[in-house]
């Protein structure tokens, strides 16, 4: 840990008041040509709830949790919502920090999930003199901290259905759809993003039989995306005769609105009209266990990481959606 003079942990941020909901998302697809129609659509799940993403709240109360655990000063800087990356960095360089190790609060890889957040970074490092270097910690996806909370979380949810129903629940696994071409190319040989969540849902998993599905696809529909989705799987597993299922968001390290409103409320929905008993286990969030795996992360070795190489995880080609 001597090796940096602070923690940055970073993440994709989210609004906190209602009239956050718009710009933010404007925010997130800058760029994209995302039809206005679909963002109106996006912003009623968020003023459903309130108009606030518990994102940002489980990014205070994770750095609260690594406090007592790590001995360097904690930063916080988010690609999409204050506080934005290059604000902390103009913070961390008036506090004098030179070099920070950066923990992503994304655990696989693809553009989206790791490429993405590198080259915001590089971004915000540009918009500020004397900007403090940033090395980002390793992908942890099968970290045993990462895997021990997933577990135990997992197993909760286990106990929250009927008891008659535990031995034969299912285990449900869930992670953010992305186009099949971005997933094909994610990693340093392509294929990375889907062969990491099959590994971290094995692991959860143990002996208990497991699917990997996929959600919150934003997509155009004449570009495929990762399929199938969680709710039309939620119907065929019913259709097959399966009582209960745990739903496992294993592509998530915390909550928010692809977990509060895709799963708590329109898969909860779905799997209610088909009379099928389902749980949610809870994501990474301050498991103790994961609050320790950043502390071992920051003591391990500076990592060589493929994703250093430009041309892995590459950006997308995009087009207009309509």
């Amino acid at each position: 840990m001597a090796r940096y003079d602070a923690l940055l942990v970073v993440s994709f941020g989210g609004p906190e008041k209602p009239e956050d909901v718009m710009p933010f998302l404007e925010n997130v697809v800058r760029g994209r040509g995302v039809p206005r129609e679909r963002l109106l659509e996006v912003e009623a799940h968020y003023q459903g709830v309130g108009g606030v993403s518990p994102i940002n709240q489980q990014c205070r109360d994770l750095i609260t949790a690594l406090r007592p655990e790590v001995d360097i000063p904690i930063y916080w800087g988010n690609r999409n919502w204050h506080p934005f990356l290059a604000d902390t960095l103009r913070k961390m360089a008036a506090d004098g920090v030179t070099r920070a190790a950066a923990f992503i609060t994304a655990a696989y890889s693809s553009y989206s999930s790791c490429r993405q957040y590198l080259d915001d970074i590089a971004q915000a490092r540009a918009e500020v003199p004397g900007a403090p270097e940033i090395v980002r910690l390793r992908h942890y996806f099968d970290h045993p901290g990462f895997i021990a909370a997933m577990a135990d979380h997992t197993r909760e949810a286990l106990d929250g259905l009927p008891e008659e129903h535990r031995d034969q629940a299912r285990l449900v696994f869930t992670a953010h759809s992305i186009p099949t071409s971005m997933a094909a190319s994610s990693g340093p040989s392509g294929g990375a993003y889907e062969a990491q969540l099959r590994t971290a849902a094995a692991l959860v998993a143990g002996d208990r039989p497991w699917d990997l599905v996929w959600q919150s696809r934003s997509g155009p529909p004449q570009v495929p995306w990762l399929e199938p989705d969680v709710c039309d799987h939620l119907a065929a597993l019913r259709a097959s005769g399966t009582r209960a299922v745990v739903l496992v968001p294993i592509g998530f390290v915390s909550d928010h609105m692809e977990v509060v409103y895709d799963l708590d409320t329109e898969a909860a929905g779905v799997a209610r009209e088909l009379g099928l008993h389902l749980t949610r286990a809870a994501t990474a969030g301050t498991h103790p266990r994961f609050v320790s795996m950043v502390r071992e992360l920051l003591d391990e070795p500076e990592p060589l990481l493929p994703c250093a190489a430009a041309t892995c995880c590459p950006a997308p080609r995009r087009r207009p959606q309509a």
